[in-house]
């Protein structure tokens, strides 16, 4: 009996040998037949995520393969064996959706450490700005969502109150990098946080550093393909309408010149003619008591 369990153990043993040897050959000839045909349509083979591979995630042979892809339109970056994308433990540091080509640019060095400064654009910076559930829109600012930036602070001025304020947009079409230290942006959930770190050039960095000395700044969320420019303009609390409050302005008063009275001159009365005489003779008529002087005729008559 035992004999014939070594048997039979035997023969199972060699079955599955034979077994393990026809899967190997099987897929020694399918990447055999993959090369050729490679080689065969001009195609080259690169590596691709088979799942979402998302920030920091490891990248491991069940993660990625090997696919055939146009020769000539082989992404710069792209891997060329699996045995290179695992070489030091490299991790994602950005997205990679399935059948996605596994480029250098998405994934870490050999050391293995997933940094926020990979998914920065050339020539940008990553700066970190207060927000709270109010500024940072409810916490609905995620990573890689597209926001305004909007300073509001006293206005400047001697004279100026509490209530004199005004609003202005510094920035427009900022990218989310992170909230607090999440900077996946399959983190969709709206969560609220103390700091959004976000992508901008050296001036927009300059510009946010110092307008967080002046005041409140705000996050207003605008839709990713919104690209168009608005005009913007300075809000004050005069435009509130009705609702709004203004310090009235405060008119100096006019001086004017002093005007000097004008001054009279008396003039000496003018007396006013007296009768007319007539020229040539004349005669002396009485009416009445009335004594007039009339002039005569060179034939004597009036």
């Amino acid at each position: 009996m035992p004999q014939r369990n070594a048997i039979i153990l035997g023969i199972a043993v060699l079955v599955a040998a034979f077994v393990v040897f026809l899967l190997n050959t099987y897929l020694t000839g399918v990447e055999q037949r993959a090369e050729t045909q490679a080689e065969e349509q001009r195609l080259a083979r690169i590596v691709v995520a088979t799942q979402p591979i998302a920030f920091g995630d490891p990248l491991t042979t069940e993660n990625v393969r090997m696919q055939n892809f146009p020769a000539g339109s082989v992404p710069q970056g792209a891997f060329r064996t699996i045995a290179a994308v695992l070489q030091g433990g490299r991790v994602a540091v950005r997205p990679i959706v399935p059948g996605e080509p596994v480029l250098a640019d998405k994934v870490s060095g050999t050391d293995g450490r997933a940094v926020l400064a990979a998914n920065l654009t050339e020539g940008m910076r990553a700066v970190s700005i207060p927000v709270s559930d109010v500024t940072g829109v409810s916490g609905f600012a995620r990573p890689g969502d597209t926001v305004d930036i909007l300073l509001t602070r006293t206005m400047p001025g001697d004279g100026a109150g509490a209530q004199d304020i005004m609003s202005d947009v510094i920035l427009e079409r900022v990218k989310v990098l992170a909230i607090d230290q999440v900077a996946d942006e399959k983190a969709t959930e709206a969560k609220v946080g103390k700091t959004a770190v976000v992508e901008v050039d050296l001036f927009g960095a300059q510009k946010l550093a110092l307008a967080g000395r002046l005041g409140t700044l705000s996050l207003a969320l605008r839709n990713v393909e919104n690209e168009q420019p608005t005009a913007l303009t300075t809000v004050t609390a005069r435009d509130l309408g009705a609702g709004g409050f203004a310090r009235p302005i405060r008119a100096r008063p006019v001086q004017t010149a002093r005007v000097a009275a004008p001054q009279v001159i008396n003039l000496p009365a003018v007396q006013s003619p007296g009768p007319i005489r007539p020229l040539g003779p004349t005669m002396s008529v009485y009416r009445g008591v009335a004594l007039t002087e009339e002039p005569v005729g060179r034939l004597g008559g009036l």
